[in-house]
């Protein structure tokens, strides 16, 4: 799946993966040891996150139903947890660095193809 900023006419993720079951969302990123960039992963029914277990640091934009930007964590290390975004629905995890490149911000609007 690819993730578009359409606010700012850039490119979040071209490859990410959906994690839409609850076994998906449970394991996320665990088995991974990095994000390659472009790679990317679209947490369902997610609200915050915790990066226990997790070797790497990611950027997580969080989104609601109608697919706008909600909450920003740029480089959330490991062994932290997000705070919650009552509002959000959907979880975007990407590779350090992918917000300030792709320059997201609150209230952008997103397109998940």
């Amino acid at each position: 799946m690819k993730v578009l900023n359409q606010s700012k006419n850039s490119v979040i993720a071209e490859d990410a993966t959906l994690a839409d079951t609850f076994p998906s969302r449970m394991i996320g990123l665990l088995k991974h040891d990095s994000l390659r960039k472009g790679e990317g992963l679209i947490i369902t029914h997610c609200n915050s996150i915790h990066m226990f277990f997790m070797r790497f640091a990611i950027d997580v934009i969080f989104i609601d139903k109608a697919d706008k930007v909600v909450g920003l964590v740029p480089n959330i290390p490991p062994n932290r947890l997000s705070k919650i975004y009552f509002s959000a629905v959907k979880a975007i995890e990407v590779p350090v660095g992918v917000i300030g490149d792709s320059r997201t911000g609150l209230g952008d609007q997103l397109v998940i193809q």
